[in-house]
């Protein structure tokens, strides 16, 4: 049993942030890597990116957006509840060491993904600058978290609410057109990532991101996670989660992420209306 100690709701709520009691995990993981939960014996297993992680405490953070029947099952989770399952860390951790400049950019609850790999590449020597992003200012998570772990960091809003009136691809590109950017780590909704692959590819800055199919068992038996990369079939829980951005297929991603939107849907449904009996 794996006991949430910290809990917090963000972007209105539909964002929470848990802080949970795994010492083993907390003193291993390394950025770029991930956990997948499990509420209860019933429970679906869901893979998180952690967003930190406190060896001296033996907790880790995740944080999650509350899109369907389990992640409201961990919504509804208090501090002194616990999760069955924690298992990690998964994945390889993202290969950090001084490249010179890099932008960092997230989007949504990317931005908890981006906020350890961010961090640990100032850590190494590199000149950092973030771009964060989200549809509006409520949206917007871990402002003063990003703002420490680069040396420079913009905000947009799609509404024009707060930062930059616009896509976190339109900064970037003035970034870009600066010159003298060596890498470029893009962690987001799979729309955003694409845009910021496409546009870097355009000045051939070597691009990181970090993929979410659907995964299921997390060490490579069950094919469920199998993305396209260069052309190639990898795993993103054993070759990922971070591939490089200008070799994905993204739009055959994005039709596996629909696959079973339909069933999402119903169980959510279901699970609400339990809920609210």
């Amino acid at each position: 049993m794996f006991k949430i100690v910290k809990r917090e709701e963000m972007a209105q709520g539909t964002v929470i942030l848990n802080e949970v009691e795994a010492p083993l995990i907390a003193k291993k993981a390394k950025p770029g890597q991930f956990v997948i939960l499990k509420a209860n014996e019933t429970g679906e297993r869901i893979p998180l990116t952690m967003a930190d992680t406190d060896p001296e405490k033996g907790t880790i953070t995740i944080i999650y957006m509350v899109v369907g029947k389990s992640t409201a099952l961990f919504r509804d989770l208090k501090v002194g509840d616990v999760y069955q399952d924690v298992i990690g860390p998964l994945g390889k951790a993202t290969h950090l060491e001084e490249v010179g400049k890099v932008v960092c950019v997230g989007g949504g609850t990317g931005v908890a993904v981006l906020h350890p790999i961010t961090r640990a590449l100032k850590e190494v020597g590199n000149g950092v600058t973030c771009i964060i992003g989200a549809r509006t200012k409520d949206l917007l998570i871990l402002e003063k978290e990003m703002e420490a772990a680069s040396h420079e960091l913009q905000v947009c809003t799609d509404d024009g609410s707060y930062g930059h009136h616009g896509f976190v691809t339109e900064v970037l590109k003035d970034v870009l057109e600066e010159g003298d950017i060596q890498l470029v780590v893009g962690i987001g909704p799979v729309p955003m990532m694409k845009a910021v692959c496409n546009l870097t590819k355009e000045y051939n800055v070597k691009t990181l991101v970090s993929l979410n199919p659907i995964m299921i068992d997390g060490t490579g038996m069950c094919g469920g996670c199998r993305v396209t990369v260069g052309g190639k079939t990898k795993f993103a829980c054993v070759d990922g989660p971070e591939f490089d951005g200008h070799e994905v297929n993204f739009d055959e991603l994005m039709l596996r992420l629909q696959a079973y939107l339909e069933e999402e849907k119903e169980s959510n449904d279901h699970y609400c209306n339990l809920s609210n009996a």
